[in-house]
């Protein structure tokens, strides 16, 4: 008889942090182990599970059905965990002497506490222990004071940076992230000097747990066996651990939407630079979708947090793609023709001109 229990790793960690670059190099890099992945997403589009699709490891369109890939893609985890969490969990489970390791990582919008509270239920109790609530942190982003407490400090950053006009809301997020966390990956520390990544790293400190290790990393690259085999069995302390919804019954996220637009962009620098003036008008927290450029056989990845915007060409695309250009935008009080528009507008001008 198995008695053994399935060690589960929870990745969460703010928009833009980085979770995904962190869980497809631990996928490429996973040493033999037999890890499973659940990935939950927000928004229409599953970007996130397709770039992992596409990760070069065998994580393909069938990753539903052999175990390899689970997408949830109606919102956060941890308010549909009755609905899908746990079916997918009884699947996990029937499969336990084929899993030495689960991974699950949460939407950017998620609160991680609910989540692992689910561990305490008998029927995953039995099977499954939170190994490690690992939070992942946008260096870049804290040293920017976009979480900073000192409403000083906000005040003065919202001058420059329109996005901080959401900072309460966001910060209590972030901040119950760090509260919930067993490992800090303090990520993106490449272009930062000593004196600021000691300033990120006593943020981060001040909202997490004592005892809790930082670790730094650059694009997600860290070692197996810094991430996985912590073996806190978190189920049984995270009530202990305090969060600003501790007294809620229950959360939503009616602050948070996506919606999803298609475009004809011509120009890949112009539509970075419209997407840029786009979430400068509009309550927009995070931009990611995919771009089919005229005259060329690669599909480009878009990605952004606020006004800061990378993209890059992940592959070719396939004969039974379809080539569009389909964005979800993240954020408070959104249009999704009103924005197309918008954005469509602005990109047609920009040719013109």
């Amino acid at each position: 008889m198995q008695t053994r229990k399935i060690p589960a790793t929870i990745v969460t960690g703010f928009l833009g942090a980085g979770k995904t670059t962190l869980l497809r190099h631990l996928l490429t890099n996973a040493q033999g182990k037999r890890i499973a992945v659940i990935v939950n997403e927000f928004g229409e589009l599953g970007i996130d599970g397709e770039l992992l699709r596409g990760c070069g490891i065998g994580c393909d369109e069938n990753g539903e059905e052999n175990g390899q890939l689970f997408e949830l893609a109606n919102g956060c985890l941890c308010c549909t965990v009755q609905e899908e969490f746990a079916p997918v969990m009884e699947q996990l489970a029937a499969r336990r002497d084929q899993i030495d390791h689960l991974v699950i990582e949460t939407s950017g919008l998620a609160l991680p506490k609910p989540l692992v509270q689910a561990f305490q239920w008998p029927t995953l109790r039995s099977t499954f222990t939170v190994d490690a609530v690992v939070t992942v942190v946008d260096a870049p982003a804290v040293a920017a004071g976009q979480f900073a407490e000192d409403p000083v400090a906000v005040d003065a950053q919202r001058r420059a940076d329109e996005n901080l006009d959401h900072e309460s809301p966001l910060a209590e997020l972030f901040e119950d992230q760090l509260a919930t966390a067993d490992l800090v990956v303090v990520n993106k520390t490449d272009g930062l000097d000593a004196a600021t990544l000691a300033q990120v790293e006593a943020i981060i400190r001040a909202e997490t747990p004592a005892g809790v290790k930082l670790v730094h990393a650059q694009h997600g690259k860290l070692d197996l066996a810094v991430l996985l085999g912590l073996e806190r069995a978190v189920e049984d302390v995270i009530d202990q651990r305090k969060t600003h919804h501790d007294e809620e019954e229950d959360h939503d996220h009616d602050e948070f939407e996506s919606v999803s637009i298609t475009l004809q962009v011509a120009d890949r620098q112009r539509l970075i630079d419209a997407l840029v003036a786009l979430v400068q008008r509009h309550e927009i927290y995070r931009v990611k979708g995919f771009v089919d450029l005229p005259g060329t056989a690669m599909r480009l990845v878009v990605q952004g947090v606020g006004q800061r915007f990378d993209s890059h060409f992940d592959r070719a695309w396939r004969a039974d793609d379809v080539r569009a250009t389909r964005l979800v935008l993240i954020g408070d009080h959104l249009d999704a023709a009103a924005l197309q528009a918008e954005l469509q507008a602005a990109l047609s001008a920009t040719t013109a001109a």
